[in-house]
């Protein structure tokens, strides 16, 4: 259990990163700064849907490379300087979780988890080039190097391996340059290069999915799913046509270690190791689907020598809430009525198998499965489900070598109500709870079934 001072210790970091968020977006976009533009004030408004995959792309609003359904909303600040279209946009939890199971496993915690993304696009020669960074704080506002979540495995922390937690992620996420060019009126050939990026492999990664926007915790079948959405030296090649997508990827296969505030090389440098292509298929506007398959070299601290093939499937539902359209007022004229809410799934399937170097070691294998679901309803308010089943292994219980023991079952169940609270800011206050149905193979440690509890305090940029 932790003290109320170590609780109070967050409170001036988590402050920081929200004034410095709302700064940025006021300062940049407030219309009575003498530097405002016409374009300025109307960049104030949403983003409008894109009606293709490719104008979808040429966005870029998401982690890496990755795209969700075209009709997905995105709350963000838009702005216009010299030739070059600004976006911003972000979220922050304060969270305080209560996480209970037999044998004094589990804990409790007041952390909070957080990213901002500057985003710039210009034109340059024939095509659009792109500019975006992901940054956060959860280096200071995740004390100790983790936080409590059952049955949670990956990274490590102090040296050891994390059980029951979650790691913070690095302080910069993404650091990214992509390069766009229409090759025909149908076909994009699309470049992009990051220091710290991410890969096409898998959907786009819990913290910047639409059906895990109100969810402060991270998924338990992360590292089997999208835990590469930051890697070191990542270059991807993509080709769209029409409605599909095909991308390759290399990068350094190793995951980012417990130097969270800057670039620091593994055990093995910085080379690119790893490779990885993805299919993305957006038939519709309302879905997209993606499989990927990766060859990553070391990705794990503590087992160096061991390789693996991470293979991952994804169907992303998007369904916008309460628009019509009425044609029957005057003839030639649709006159519609604006969604006041949305309904996100995704379904998402990963594996993960060892590919170890060393003889006597045997392969291990761990699925994982999930399926989440956001619905927005009368503007403001927000329900959700996330119900998973994730592989675990013996590591959850010190033992060595590490052998998959079987699924646990988690759902979670949560609401929040959102408020305009700043200009350009939005909040809600909500809460999560979670019920854990173990294995055999783990009840006599954890109990059959674990329950799991969070409160918070959403902040989000706006338009």
């Amino acid at each position: 259990m932790h003290t109320f001072y170590s609780r109070a210790a967050l409170i001036p970091a988590l402050f920081f990163a929200l004034t410095l968020s709302a700064q940025q977006t006021q300062g940049m976009n407030m219309p009575s700064q003498p530097n405002s533009t016409a374009d300025d004030m109307a960049g104030m408004s949403s983003m409008q849907a894109p009606k293709t995959l490719i104008a979808a792309e040429l966005q870029h609003t998401s982690s890496g490379t990755t795209v969700e359904p075209l009709s997905t909303p995105m709350s963000m600040w838009m702005g216009h300087r010299a030739g070059w279209q600004l976006m911003l946009h972000g979220n922050a939890f304060l969270s305080d979780t209560q996480q209970h199971a037999a044998n004094a496993r589990g804990g409790d915690k007041l952390f909070s988890t957080n990213w901002i993304m500057p985003m710039a696009i210009h034109r340059l020669g024939r095509g659009q080039l792109t500019l975006r960074t992901m940054l956060d704080l959860e280096p200071a506002t995740i004390t100790g190097r983790e936080y409590p979540e059952l049955f949670q495995q990956g990274e490590t922390a102090y040296g050891k391996p994390i059980i029951d937690g979650q790691h913070p992620h690095d302080a910069i996420m993404e650091l990214a340059a992509l390069y766009d060019l229409h090759t025909s009126e149908h076909t994009l050939l699309s470049l992009y290069a990051a220091p710290i990026g991410d890969p096409a492999i898998g959907p786009t990664a819990y913290p910047h999915r639409e059906s895990a926007s109100e969810d402060p915790i991270a998924a338990l079948g992360h590292h089997q799913e999208d835990s590469t959405h930051i890697a070191f030296n990542v270059f991807t090649t993509g080709l769209t046509y029409k409605w599909a997508r095909i991308e390759a990827s290399g990068f350094h296969g190793a995951e980012p270690d417990e130097a969270r505030w800057h670039f620091q090389p593994s055990p093995n440098g910085l080379a690119i190791d790893s490779y990885s292509t993805r299919l993305t298929l957006t038939p519709t506007r309302n879905l997209t689907a993606q499989y990927s398959i990766a060859h990553i070299t070391s990705p794990e601290a503590l087992s160096p020598t061991d390789n693996q093939r991470r293979q991952t499937a994804s169907v992303m539902l998007n369904r916008p809430i309460g628009a019509h359209h009425d044609t029957t007022s005057m003839p030639g004229m649709d006159m519609s009525t604006p969604a006041n809410g949305n309904w996100s799934t995704t379904l998402l399937w990963g594996q993960t198998l060892t590919l170890p170097t060393f003889p006597t070691r045997t392969h291990t294998e761990e699925n994982s499965y999930l399926l989440e679901s956001l619905i927005q309803f009368h503007t403001r308010n927000f329900v959700w489900t996330r119900i998973e089943s994730a592989d675990r292994t013996s590591e959850l219980l010190g033992i060595s070598p590490e052998t998959t023991l079987g699924h646990v079952q988690a759902y979670s169940f949560g609401y929040d109500r959102q408020y305009h609270i700043a200009p350009h800011l939005l909040a809600a206050p909500g809460a999560q709870f979670t019920l854990y149905r173990t294995p055999n193979s783990l009840a006599p440690t954890y109990g059959r079934t674990p329950l799991a509890g969070v409160a918070f305090l959403r902040f989000r940029i706006a338009p």
